[in-house]
């Protein structure tokens, strides 16, 4: 999910959904950042798919199995569901899980009620997996191409697991410590950086596809089914394992908003599908090869580390200097992902605002998150620390994937009933194969949480437990304030009447509610006695889109001469900029306001924890933790400091 070649408006550049001579340099972009995750899979997905069945030594069949089971993966999980269908099924370009959820609420016809609740725990779900993704990913992929070293002939005892380790962890921590930067300036090497890599594994898949041609019958599934068939519960761990050839599916729609659906489906078609299996063909056949080979001399065939030991050696440091690369972009594709779907988060209300930079002028979607930075690499590092090799690590990789996959067909069933109004058959026709299949891989995955497969689930519902506390938290502080309120328009009313002493200037007033008196204005009459010559009423609200046009961002109401009701509109891939927009959307009929006259009212209550209302006592504790290390809403609405009052009252949560 990386944004660097995000437009000024953050949306695809024009004709992105439809083929011309403008898609190709589109699709060059979209290779090096939609690409990378999957683009990295043949380093460890055959491999690690292979050694489930290894330990009663390998057959030919099960190397055909396994292909055959790989190979229809791509088909049926990448190029039907993502690259064919869910390209389509977007939120005015935008894709990913939390688009998918914002449409499938705007679908529902209603901001509340049951359908549009199932589809927020849903994408609240999907959000808490991707970060599991997001920790594992960079972790895999990068330790998985330092592995390569240990193939170089002379190196295998040479360099230890501490040292891989080491050199692993340098590369991420050096990573992670330019993202404050920006990635604008080397982002453009991405594209051909990741074409390189892509025609790389394609010639020496090509090349070794010849060491047995008998690797072409793995395009019948019956290989795979039969193989699924014959080896029974092991079969399912199989599986497991060969999902990691379908890890990265989700960032073909999660960027989409960035390059636009053409030069993603013409880049899978062209480059990204070709490339994967000609090399997974070609290790497959390297490995019938060299099983043949084992069996002619009367030794037993390991399983070994295909990808790299089929490359000739003359080839091999600069092939595994060009993984380390494109693990890498990989890895930063990621972090990105996890910025942009932070962001996303905290507009839907799923999240506490969190301080979010702009790295870029010229590019909307370079943000950067030092609380997600820095979280992530912890995350990270001790996770390469805890397995110490990608085949250990392997195992807690394809839950979170797999979770979110299914929580995107669930979503996309909404879309298809609800938003293309589809009948209720046609739906689950569609739907139910790409579910049923996404189950699959996923009761296929729940296998191996001994191995491994806990880490994403605890880290999904660490995440899961804060998005509810939150959501939850919020719930209840709104009803309070609610409580507390009285209508606006009624408090107009009594005050034409009744004026209390004037003061020059204008007040804005932040409230959630632009139809009930903001707290603070309530304080600020009770305590200070005054009123301000103008006082305006404003309200900041997320669509269900990607971005709100300049010219439906303010909803402007005239209530009498003493107040004004400005309800600002932002989307969920956009950051608030409350002053800016005041200061040009307020239209002809109201006075612009003055930046040197002009005051910030906002609420700013205090919690109290209580074990005998609200939530229990250990909930409210997070709540108030979330809270307090909330971003200032100053600065999250990039309102100066210095204008700012804060007013608020105690509230037991």
């Amino acid at each position: 999910m990386g944004h660097d070649e995000v437009t000024s408006t953050g949306t695809a550049p024009n004709g992105a959904n439809r083929l011309s001579w403008a898609t190709l340099p589109l699709m060059v972009g979209a290779i090096g950042v939609v690409f990378g995750d999957i683009g990295t899979s043949p380093l460890y997905a055959f491999r690690d798919a292979l050694a489930q069945c290894a330990k009663d030594g390998i057959t030919p069949d099960e190397i055909l199995g396994v292909l055959s089971l790989a190979l229809w993966a791509l088909i049926l999980v990448v190029t039907c569901k993502y690259v064919l269908f869910l390209t389509r099924a977007d939120n005015q370009g935008e894709g990913g899980v939390l688009a998918l959820t914002a449409l499938a609420r705007r679908s529902t016809g209603a901001a509340i009620g049951r359908r549009s609740t199932v589809a927020l725990v849903l994408g609240a779900a999907g959000a808490s997996l991707f970060y599991g993704d997001a920790i594992i990913t960079p972790a895999l992929s990068v330790l998985s191409a330092v592995e390569g070293v240990k193939t170089i002939p002379g190196f295998e005892n040479a360099i230890g697991q501490d040292m891989i380790v080491a050199l692993t962890i340098a590369i991420l921590v050096a990573l992670f410590l330019i993202q404050s930067r920006g990635t604008a300036s080397v982002s453009r090497l991405f594209g051909p950086v990741c074409i390189l890599w892509f025609a790389s594994m394609a010639g020496v898949g090509l090349y070794h596809v010849f060491d047995d041609l008998t690797i072409l019958k793995v395009v019948w599934p019956g290989y795979g089914i039969g193989f699924m068939v014959e080896h029974g519960v092991t079969g399912l761990f199989v599986l497991g394992a060969v999902f990691l050839t379908v890890t990265g599916a989700e960032a073909l729609t999660a960027d989409m908003g960035h390059f636009g659906r053409a030069p993603i489906q013409l880049g899978w078609f062209l480059i990204g599908f070709p490339a994967l299996a000609l090399n997974y063909l070609g290790q497959g056949a390297f490995a019938l090869a060299t099983l043949r080979r084992a069996q002619e001399s009367g030794t037993a065939m390991t399983n070994m580390d295909w990808f790299f030991v089929m490359v000739p050696e003359m080839l091999r440091l600069p092939m595994i200097v060009l993984a380390m690369l494109a693990t890498v972009i990989a890895s930063q594709a990621v972090i990105t992902g996890a910025y942009s779907l932070t962001q996303q988060a905290i507009q839907l209300g799923l999240l506490p605002r969190l301080r979010i930079r702009q790295t870029s002028a010229a590019h909307l979607g370079q943000i950067y998150l030092p609380s997600i930075n820095w979280l992530l690499l912890v995350g990270i590092i001790v996770l390469v620390l805890q397995f110490k090799t990608s085949s250990a690590m392997a195992a807690a990789y394809g839950i979170a994937v797999t979770g979110t996959m299914v929580v995107t067909s669930c979503l996309a069933y909404i879309v298809v009933r609800h938003h293309w109004h589809w009948g209720r058959p046609a739906a689950l026709a569609l739907i139910v194969p790409f579910l049923t299949l996404d189950c699959v891989f996923f009761g296929a995955n729940i296998l191996r949480v001994v191995e491994g497969g806990w880490v994403p689930l605890v880290i999904a519902g660490a995440i899961g437990l804060l998005i509810a506390t939150w959501m939850r938290g919020r719930r209840i502080v709104g009803d309070f304030e609610a409580r507390q309120s009285i209508p606006l328009a009624d408090l107009a009313a009594a005050l034409a009447k009744r004026a209390p002493e004037r003061v020059d200037g204008t007040a804005v007033f932040l409230t959630g509610n632009p139809d009930s008196t903001p707290g603070a204005l309530l304080h600020n009459l009770k305590h200070n006695k005054v009123l301000h010559e103008r006082n305006l009423i404003v309200s900041v609200r997320t669509a269900d889109r990607p971005v709100v046009p300049v010219e439906e961002r303010a909803t402007v109401s005239l209530i009498d001469d003493n107040f004004t009701r400005v309800i600002l509109k932002y989307g969920f891939m956009e950051s608030p900029d409350v002053p800016h927009d005041l200061a040009r959307c307020l239209g002809p009929t109201v006075p612009p306001i003055e930046p040197m006259r002009t005051s910030y009212f906002i609420g700013r209550n205090t919690l109290k924890a209580s074990s005998e209302e609200g939530m229990p006592l250990w909930q409210d504790r997070i709540f108030m933790f979330l809270q307090r290390n909330a971003s200032d809403p100053t600065d999250f609405l990039r309102i100066p400091p210095g204008k700012v009052l804060e007013l608020g009252e105690q509230v037991t949560v």
